[in-house]
C-alpha cells in the first residue's frame, strides 16, 4: 500500500523473481465445509446465518450465484458477478470480479477456501495465486484449503480503470518526484491532474465505486460463492487494510484471518506518507549497511557516505538522467531511478542486485535500475504496462484518503517528512498530491475500526518493514477488539512465507489446527 514511489507490496519470494518475472496468516473458530447450506435466511445450528444470506434482500441474488469454474492453465477460474453500488444495486450495471483458484490437495478433508489479497491497491490476487500457489502458506495450509484469488472491482481484470495511455503514464510516473521550485511543482501538478481527470473519463461511474469498503463488500459476496459461512483470508500490505475493512463490516463473519505487513483504516494520508518515508528511511538505513559491509559499495566506503551518497545520486539523476537503454523511455529520470531503488528494498534478497545497479548507474547506464523500476510498475521493457497497477493504486487510494488541493501543504508535509527521513521524505510528502485534486469525494474516510464480535484475528509486523512499518501493525492490533501480534525482527516487507519458521510455523498452525498465536510472539 503506497504513495508513489515506495514499491506496491506485492508477494516476492527472492529479488530475482522480481527481475526475471517482472512482477513484483483457535479452537473457538469455525471451520469451513462444502456442506449444503441451508436456504437464504435461515440461521443453521451454528448460530450463523447461513454463508448464502445476504445484507439485505436487494442483494439476495448476488449471494445465491454459483461459480462456473472453468480451467485456465494450472487453474481453474470463475466470474463473480457484484453490484457496482452495494447500496442501490442495478443489474445493469454490475461488475464482474475474476476469480481463480488451486484446489486443497485432500478434499476429502477440506476446511474450506483460503481468500488471498497480495496487496496494492492494485496488486492483481490471481497473478498472486498463480504465481505462487506453492509458497503461500505451508504444505498442510495447501493441503486443506483452496487457494483463491481474486482482482479486485477496478483491477487487473475485474472491470480495469484505465486511466492513462502508456505514454502518459511514463511521463506520470517518470515526472520529478520531489519538486524544489514553483515551475517543478507546477509540472507535477499537471501530471496529478492528468491522472485525475482520466480516471474520471475512463469510466464515471466505476470511478465512484473504487473504495476499499466497496471491495471488502465484493469479498463477502465471493465468500458466499465459495460456500463459506466464514471468511478465511491471508492479507498482505494493502491487503490488510481490505481484510480489517471487511472483519468491521462482517465481524461475525470472520474466521481464520491473517494481518501481514499492516496499513491501519484510521491512517491519514499524512500519516501514511510520513509513516512510509521513515519506513524508507530505515530500510534504506540497512541496504547502505550491508552495501559497505558487502565491499566495493558504489555509494561510499562507510554507512554515512553510503547514505550521502545515494541522495547525491537522487540529486545528480534530477539534474543530469542518464540513459535507460529503452527507447521508449530513453531517459532514467529521478522518478524512474527512486522506483527503482525502493522495490528493491522491499526483498533484502534484492539488494545486491540493487547494488550491481547503482554501480552501473554511477557509471553512467541506467538501464539495470530502469529495468528495477519497470519490474515495480508492471512496465514492459520497450513500452507498454501488463496492468493497471499504478492507475488504480491512485483511483483507490483518492476514496480512502483524500487530501489538499493547495501546494503549500505539500511544501510542509516535505519539509516535515524530511526531518524524519532525509532521502525519501520529500518523494512521500508528494506523492499523495492527485488525492488533492481527485475529482471525486472520498467516500471511506479513514476511522478506527475494531471488529467487535470477531474471532481471533492475527497480526503479523516486521521491524524494518520500509512499506508497513512495524508500529502500524502495533496500531492495529491494540484497535481489533479481538487479535493477537506476531512480531519477525527482520527486513523486508511482509513475513509469512518469506521470513522464517518461527513465523511460518506459527501461522501455519493457526490456518490449519485453529491455534491462535501466543500474543506478542517474537520471532
Amino acid at each position: 500500500m503506497t504513495r508513489r514511489p515506495a514499491a506496491t507490496p506485492r508477494a516476492r519470494s527472492t529479488a530475482v523473481s522480481v527481475l526475471v518475472a517482472l512482477v513484483a496468516l483457535v479452537p473457538a473458530l469455525s471451520a469451513c465445509t462444502t456442506t449444503t447450506e441451508p436456504p437464504v435466511g435461515t440461521t443453521p445450528s451454528s448460530g450463523l446465518p447461513s454463508a448464502t444470506a445476504a445484507p439485505n434482500p436487494a442483494l439476495a441474488r448476488y449471494y445465491t450465484q454459483k461459480l462456473d469454474w472453468k480451467k485456465c492453465g494450472d487453474l481453474e477460474c470463475a466470474d463473480l458477478r457484484v453490484p457496482l453500488d452495494h447500496a442501490a444495486p442495478d443489474p445493469a450495471k454490475d461488475l464482474t470480479i475474476k476469480v481463480a483458484r488451486v484446489k486443497a490437495r485432500d478434499q476429502s478433508k477440506r476446511l474450506g477456501s483460503l481468500l488471498v489479497n497480495p496487496g496494492g491497491p492494485g496488486a492483481s490476487g490471481i497473478d498472486y495465486v498463480r504465481n505462487g500457489a506453492e509458497t503461500i502458506g505451508g504444505p498442510e495450509v495447501r493441503r486443506y484449503y483452496d487457494l483463491v484469488g481474486f482482482d479486485p472491482r477496478g483491477v487487473g481484470g475485474s472491470d480495469p480503470i484505465d486511466c492513462l495511455g502508456d505514454k502518459a503514464l511514463d511521463r506520470f510516473l517518470g515526472a520529478d518526484p520531489t519538486p524544489d521550485t514553483p515551475a517543478e511543482e507546477q509540472a507535477l501538478l499537471v501530471q496529478a491532474k492528468a491522472m485525475a481527470a482520466g480516471c474520471q473519463a475512463d469510466n464515471p461511474d466505476l470511478v465512484k465505486h473504487l473504495s476499499t469498503a466497496d471491495a471488502a463488500r465484493d469479498m463477502d459476496i465471493l465468500r458466499a460463492a465459495v460456500g463459506d459461512p466464514q471468511l478465511n483470508y491471508l492479507g498482505k500490505s494493502y491487503g490488510t487494510f481490505l481484510g480489517s475493512t471487511y472483519a468491521d463490516l462482517f465481524p461475525k463473519r470472520v474466521g481464520r484471518m491473517v494481518l501481514d505487513g499492516v496499513v491501519p483504516p484510521d491512517l491519514t494520508s499524512a500519516e501514511l506518507g510520513e509513516g512510509q518515508a521513515r519506513g524508507f528511511q530505515i530500510a534504506t538505513q540497512a541496504y547502505v549497511e550491508d552495501c559497505v559491509k558487502q565491499g566495493d559499495c558504489p555509494l561510499g566506503s562507510a554507512a554515512e557516505a553510503a547514505l550521502k551518497g545515494l541522495d547525491d545520486f537522487f540529486k545528480q539523476v534530477d539534474r543530469q538522467p542518464l540513459p535507460s537503454g529503452d527507447p521508449s523511455a530513453p531517459q532514467l529520470t529521478e522518478g524512474w531511478a527512486r522506483l527503482g531503488v525502493a522495490v528493491a528494498l522491499y526483498d533484502q534478497g534484492a539488494w545486491s542486485i540493487l547494488t550491481d545497479a547503482l554501480r552501473e548507474a554511477k557509471a553512467g547506464n541506467g538501464q539495470s535500475l530502469m529495468q528495477l523500476a519497470d519490474a515495480y510498475a508492471e512496465r514492459r521493457p520497450g513500452g507498454g504496462y501488463d496492468g493497471n497497477l499504478m492507475e488504480s493504486i491512485n483511483a483507490v487510494n483518492c476514496l480512502d484518503r483524500p487530501d489538499s488541493p493547495d501546494l503549500s501543504a505539500y511544501e510542509k508535509y516535505a519539509k516535515d517528512f524530511s526531518a524524519k527521513a532525509p532521502t525519501w521524505g520529500a518523494n512521500l510528502a508528494w506523492g499523495a498530491l492527485p488525492c488533492g485534486i481527485w475529482p471525486v469525494k472520498a467516500t471511506n474516510p479513514p476511522h478506527k475500526i475494531s471488529a467487535p464480535g470477531s474471532n481471533p484475528i492475527v497480526v503479523v509486523g516486521t521491524t524494518r518493514d520500509p512499506a508497513t512499518i512495524y508500529e502500524w501493525s502495533k496500531r492495529l492490533r491494540d484497535e481489533l477488539d479481538n487479535a493477537v501480534l506476531v512480531s519477525f525482527d527482520g527486513d523486508g516487507h511482509t513475513a509469512y512465507g518469506r521470513s522464517n519458521t518461527c513465523v511460518d510455523s506459527a501461522i501455519d498452525a493457526y490456518y490449519v489446527q485453529g491455534r491462535v498465536p501466543k500474543d506478542g510472539l517474537r520471532c
